[in-house]
Order: structure tokens, then C-alpha cells, then sequence
């Protein structure tokens, strides 16, 4: 798109007085939003004009055209708006990837100093205040970040993860009233020294992350009597004993087809549990039954070695009454 300006003289944006004395004249391109994916590209013929104040420092200054160029832009501000607003939600190189599909290519470092010239907002009131640890280098240095949770921002960081820069904060935020923070001694300490008036809270990944952790090492240390009880629950009863009168029994879930025959995986692995035990019933060793059984890895081996009865699927034990009618894992 090309354009040019009929205006007959100019301000100067120095002491503002106007001169239509043009001192010569050049050809500016400016970067505009795109029409249906296609990049838009405005060159303007600008005019250089001398300025006729003898007081001013300025001897010549281009005109500029309101609403469209700024001083050194290269984009329009509709452009500018809309690549801010991309490095504000992605930054980096997903915000140049969607750039490039909405028609705008940029630079990932474009996009940086946008969002590093974008203004910030004043921190303001914090009633409810996140406390935790951020890595500046993963093991050797770290900081506290403090995020505003009702307005979702981050407000300060602090150098390392001690109690004093955090307890020097809050003394300068008195309007604290709740702190959510993680469970470092530190923290905690620097919340009751700075804001005593504050309620402290938990955090609810770390309260999710404790929880896990937590049931993960009780049923690791107890997970022999875990088995024990679930082979229990599994195992067949007096009362589940087929009868004559019962008829046939119906198979277990996920071992039948569409057309309610078995499935092949079904058969192979009760062809390969027979197999294996029949061999270890003649007295053949893990090694040898490994070997004279290629077609059968050795981890496919060793859980039909140490189930008798059944065999594993997903990590539990399963017996059937008509004998093992379970999938391989």
C-alpha cells in the first residue's frame, strides 16, 4: 500500500512551532495488521522539514502522521497492539509461531522487547499473597516470588529463600491478610515475624503433592499386605465352585471378541502359562526355559514362573474358575 501526505506544513515536536519549509523527503515502510492472512506494508513518502525556531535544538525533524506513525516505528499502532498482545500471552517462539499464522510474521525477540517495554501495573493492595521458591539456576541459586492470587500476577521477587527479605516485605504490605505459601520453615517463620496479623495456608499443589507422597510410601512399605488382601478378594469361594446345575461358566470381561469368540491373545497367553509350567513341572530352570522358548521373552517368562494359578495383568493377580482366562500385559 502506498500513500503520501497533502498536509502543507508540520509541528515540530520540539518547541512546536510549524514550518512548511521542507528540507527533503523519504520513503518510510510501516509493517500494518494482516487482511485475511495476507501481510500488509504501508510505504509513506514522509517529508523532512527544517525548523524556523533559531532557539530550538532541533534544525530539521520528519513529520509525523497521528494515529499511525510514532518516532523510529516500524510498525503501525493497530500492529504493535496486536503483537504485544501475543508476547503477553505467549511470548517467545510459540507467540512468533501464532504471529506467523495470523499473517504477521516477527522475530521471537521482537516479541520479548515488546513485552519487556509493555508498562507494568502498579502493585497496589495484596490481600491474598502466594509465597514460594523459583529456580534461577536449578542447585545452585534460587529466589521467592510473590504472586498476587486474587488479581493472578506476580508482584516482587526476593533474592534466595530466606526468612528476613520475606518478614522486610510484609512489614511494607500491612494490608496482607492471608499468605498462601509452601511448606519451607522459612517461610513460615518470615509470615509470623512480618505479618503476624496474616491466616497462613497451604498451597493446594503442595497439599496434593504431600497427599500423594504420602500414600505412595505407605503402600510401598505395605504393599506385600495390599497383595495379600486383593489375591483374597480375587480367589475363587466354596460358594463360586461351579455346579452341574450352574451350567457353563461365563468368561471374564475383555477375553471374548465382537462374535463372542475367545481372542487370539487370550489363547496364546494360556498356550504360553501352560507351556512354561509344564516345564518348570519337569524340573527346567528360568535359564533353560528362556532359551528353548524364543518366541517368549524372558520378563514374559519369569511372571508365568511366579504365578501358579494365574497371572499378572496391569500389576494385580488374576484367577478365574475355569482356570487363566486373563490378557498378557
Amino acid at each position: 500500500m502506498h500513500a503520501r501526505i497533502r498536509a502543507v506544513d508540520a509541528p515540530c515536536p520540539h518547541c512546536r512551532s510549524p514550518s512548511g519549509r521542507v528540507h527533503g523527503r523519504y520513503l518510510r515502510r510501516l509493517s500494518d495488521a494482516a487482511i485475511s492472512g495476507t501481510r500488509v506494508v504501508i510505504e509513506l513518502l514522509i517529508r523532512r522539514f527544517r525548523c524556523l525556531n533559531a532557539a530550538c535544538a532541533a534544525v530539521t525533524f520528519a513529520e509525523q502522521v497521528t494515529g499511525l506513525t510514532s518516532p523510529h516505528a516500524r510498525y503501525t499502532p493497530l500492529m504493535r497492539g496486536t503483537l504485544t498482545a501475543i508476547a503477553l500471552a505467549l511470548a517467545g517462539r510459540a507467540g512468533g509461531r501464532l504471529a506467523v499464522a495470523l499473517g504477521v510474521p516477527v522475530a521471537k525477540d521482537t516479541l520479548l522487547r515488546l513485552l519487556r517495554a509493555f508498562p507494568e501495573e502498579p502493585v497496589g493492595q495484596v490481600r491474598v499473597l502466594g509465597v514460594d521458591d523459583v529456580a534461577l539456576r536449578k542447585g545452585d541459586s534460587y529466589a521467592t516470588v510473590l504472586v498476587d492470587l486474587q488479581r493472578r500476577r506476580p508482584v516482587d521477587v526476593l533474592p534466595g529463600r530466606e526468612a528476613e527479605p520475606l518478614a522486610a516485605w510484609l512489614r511494607d504490605h500491612p494490608e496482607v491478610e492471608v499468605i498462601c505459601r509452601d511448606r519451607a520453615d522459612s517461610y513460615a517463620e518470615g509470615a509470623r515475624a512480618g505479618a503476624p496479623q496474616a491466616v497462613q495456608v497451604a498451597d493446594a499443589w503442595h497439599l496434593w503433592k504431600n497427599v500423594g507422597d504420602a500414600v505412595e510410601k505407605t503402600i510401598g512399605a505395605h504393599f506385600a499386605c495390599v497383595r495379600a488382601v486383593f489375591e483374597k478378594m480375587l480367589a475363587p469361594t466354596p460358594t463360586d465352585a461351579p455346579t452341574d446345575d450352574e451350567g457353563p461358566v461365563a468368561a471374564p470381561v475383555g477375553t471374548l471378541d465382537v462374535c463372542g469368540r475367545e481372542r487370539r491373545l487370550v489363547v496364546r497367553t494360556r498356550e504360553r502359562f501352560t507351556l512354561v509350567q509344564d516345564l518348570l513341572g519337569q524340573g527346567a530352570s528360568l535359564e533353560s526355559i528362556c532359551l528353548s522358548l524364543p518366541k517368549i521373552s524372558s520378563a514374559q517368562v519369569t511372571r508365568h514362573v511366579r504365578t501358579r494359578g494365574g497371572f499378572r495383568r496391569g500389576g494385580r493377580v488374576v484367577v478365574c474358575r475355569g482356570g487363566i482366562s486373563a490378557l498378557d500385559p
